[in-house]
């Protein structure tokens, strides 16, 4: 697919955040020359004018659509209806736009927070409606699920070409370390940083450390995302994952080392947990094109800390 890129015009909603920001490299080092990112401030896409006017303005041969309102355990359980609302109108009102404007191939970011809260580990794709997501994720998980459904709606009324990709916890350079949005490994960097600069000598973090949680690198993310836009044509999920799993304990630990925090960790067992367990089975993604992550946890998480240490 070397030149699969290099004559394609690309929009890519939350192209300027996190994860987003590593498609738009994947796709400048493929060769992709008109890359459109559309910023907030610019295109609300919560307003369907906003998305219409984004599509008018791009003229896409592809649309990713990455932006979402995220945020870790804390802000999903204090914005449950701006989770729901927003993600699911930004969703909703780009795909149709894309209908409309015979968008030859719509890439859809899920999210894993859609499984049930209970589902069998590990997580399989066939299993995504078996149950009702984690409380304090809910929302936005249904939200996104929405997208598959729409998705898969499309495909059969319309023959529209969307794909929906459901990567599990990202983490990476240039993520959000404000511990008022944060996900757990950049809070944990900040806490962990901070107190060994300012002599703490406790940390304390939510829950008892017992859920597991599965991780996968940012750009390994995004390599599966590009992957999908050049080799796969269907409207069933898949997983994007490492198809590991670390404790929230032993995850804390391994932080701490890497931080060269030696202090002593005490859990706040009145603050919620989240999901039980998270580890996906990643099959599907090998066998349908070809993606496997490539970054260890390890080397994730120094590169990680690194660019923390150079950027805070």
């Amino acid at each position: 697919m070397a030149n699969y890129w290099t004559d394609k015009r690309v929009l890519v909603t939350g192209g300027a955040g996190f994860f987003g920001s590593f498609v738009v490299d994947g796709l400048r080092e493929r060769g992709a020359k008109e890359v459109f990112v559309p910023r907030s401030k610019d295109y609300d896409l919560v307003q369907r004018d906003a998305c219409k006017r984004a599509i008018a303005d791009a003229k896409p041969d592809v649309v990713f659509h990455l932006a979402a309102r995220v945020g870790g355990i804390g802000a999903n359980r204090d914005n449950p209806g701006g989770m729901i609302f927003d993600n699911a109108m930004m969703g909703l009102q780009m795909i149709e736009e894309c209908r409309l404007a015979k968008v030859p191939k719509t890439v859809i970011a899920g999210t894993i927070c859609a499984y049930p809260k209970f589902a069998p580990i590990p997580f399989r794709e066939e299993d995504m409606w078996n149950g009702y997501p984690e409380e304090t994720n809910a929302p936005y998980g249904v939200a996104k699920k929405l997208l598959l459904v729409q998705s898969q709606a499309y495909r059969d009324q319309y023959g529209m070409n969307s794909i929906v990709l459901f990567p599990v916890n990202m983490y990476g350079p240039r993520d959000n370390f404000d511990l008022r949005t944060s996900h757990v490994i950049p809070a944990m960097i900040r806490k962990f940083v901070t107190a060994r600069d300012e002599g703490v000598k406790q940390v304390t973090l939510w829950g008892d450390g017992s859920p597991t949680r599965e991780f996968i690198y940012a750009p390994d993310a995004a390599e599966a995302m590009l992957l999908g836009a050049e080799r796969y044509d269907s409207s069933e999920p898949v997983n994007i994952g490492s198809g590991t799993e670390i404790s929230i304990k032993d995850l804390a630990t391994v932080i701490a080392k890497a931080t060269g925090f030696a202090g002593e960790i005490v859990w706040d067992t009145a603050q919620p947990n989240g999901q039980p367990r998270r580890r996906l089975d990643v099959s599907r993604a090998k066998e349908r094109f070809g993606f496997v992550a490539k970054t260890s946890f390890a080397d994730g998480l120094a590169k990680t800390v690194t660019w923390y240490l150079e950027n805070r």
